[in-house]
């Protein structure tokens, strides 16, 4: 790794991971067994929830969620216009269809007061996406879900162990769903998990992750549709000792995120997009909103600093597109960058890109 580029995303792995993984070798614990067990009931301790199952991946831990409450072909979901698409895909696998909605036009998170239009028949289900650790109201979501009788599942991937009125994310509907990738708060390579209270969803969440089967060495009968969607005990092995600085990881987010604010406050041309750590969010990423957002991307590039640019309107998508406008989606779709973000990125370097992007605008 080049000592003078600068990532757009940096978070460590050390001697007390590796040390974990060959301690699981050594004990023969590699496949799943009981070091994800021993991570799952520290995962629910830690989000005061009763059950976690540990999956491939969040995109998987979506499709799960959606597959343990019965969505079917034919069925329609509600979810926001911004998203990563995994939000859409995963009823698309079941072939359901995902409907769309706008976000609101000073945070990128699902508008709320669009939802109840988008309501009819076929829909069994609303989707709130907690993006970069923003809470949704949810207020409003489990208020309508109780109206018309729908599932709410949390897509909670940017959002662990943000809050929202005092309650985790992805904690207190009918499923919260995860994600492990490396890109986010705790890191195993690829990864999810599925967070419910529901004694029933969570008993056919473990029976699919392996293809119905309660107990493959016990020989015991296929009982119903599932995969192999099976966590491993060496991802776990990593997970176990992230989270134990979890805490630590999410000061520096927010150290990180207070610096770049602060850094931007004097520069008109730039809208940084505030998290609202006050109230419990947490900022996995820093986020700005920039014209001629290419342009700075190219010449950051230029200058060893690497960001990204906020993910696709998912209506852009010619698989996904909507026959409505989504004007506030727009927005955050051509303007949006992603600043060098992670909770292992130096402060020096953050002072560096702050300078060079305020030296160029």
């Amino acid at each position: 790794m080049s000592k003078n580029k600068i990532y757009w995303w940096r978070t460590q792995f050390t001697e007390q991971e590796i040390n974990k993984i060959g301690e699981s070798i050594r004990n023969e614990s590699v496949s799943m067994g009981k070091v994800t067990e021993e991570f799952e009931l520290q995962l629910a301790g830690k989000l005061n929830l009763p059950y976690v199952v540990c999956v491939t991946s969040g995109s998987t831990a979506l499709l799960m969620a959606l597959m343990a409450l019965g969505i079917k072909q034919g069925d329609e979901i509600i979810i926001p216009n911004r998203t990563w698409v995994a939000t859409a895909h995963a009823p698309l696998m079941l072939g359901a269809k995902p409907v769309l909605v706008d976000v609101l036009p000073d945070r990128p998170i699902i508008d709320t007061k669009n939802i109840e239009r988008k309501i009819n028949q076929k829909t069994k289900a609303i989707m709130p996406v907690q993006l970069n650790g923003r809470a949704v109201e949810m207020d409003v979501i489990w208020e309508l879900a109780g109206k018309y009788n729908l599932s709410v599942i949390e897509d909670s991937a940017q959002g662990l162990f943000s809050k929202y009125k005092g309650i985790y994310n992805g904690t207190n509907s009918d499923a919260g769903c995860f994600s492990f990738s490396i890109a986010k708060l705790i890191p195993t390579g690829q990864g999810g998990f599925i967070g419910t209270k529901d004694k029933s969803i969570y008993k056919n969440l473990k029976l699919m992750r392996t293809h119905g089967v309660d107990d493959v060495n016990a020989g015991t009968p296929y009982t119903m549709m599932g995969f192999n969607f099976r966590y491993t005990d060496l991802q776990a092995s990593i997970g176990l000792i992230q989270l134990k600085k979890i805490n630590q990881r999410i000061t520096n987010l927010i150290e990180i995120h207070e610096k770049y604010r602060s850094g931007f406050e004097n520069n008109s041309k730039i809208e940084f997009m505030n998290v609202d750590v006050e109230n419990g969010e947490i900022p996995l990423y820093s986020e700005i909103l920039i014209d001629e957002r290419e342009k700075v991307i190219d010449f950051l590039k230029s200058k060893n600093i690497e960001t990204r640019p906020f993910y696709p309107d998912l209506d852009t998508a010619s698989h996904l597109k909507s026959e409505e406008p989504f004007p506030n989606s727009r927005l955050f779709g051509s303007n949006g960058l992603v600043l060098p973000s992670g909770p292992d990125q130096s402060l020096d370097d953050i002072d560096r890109v702050i300078s060079v992007i305020n030296n160029y605008i």
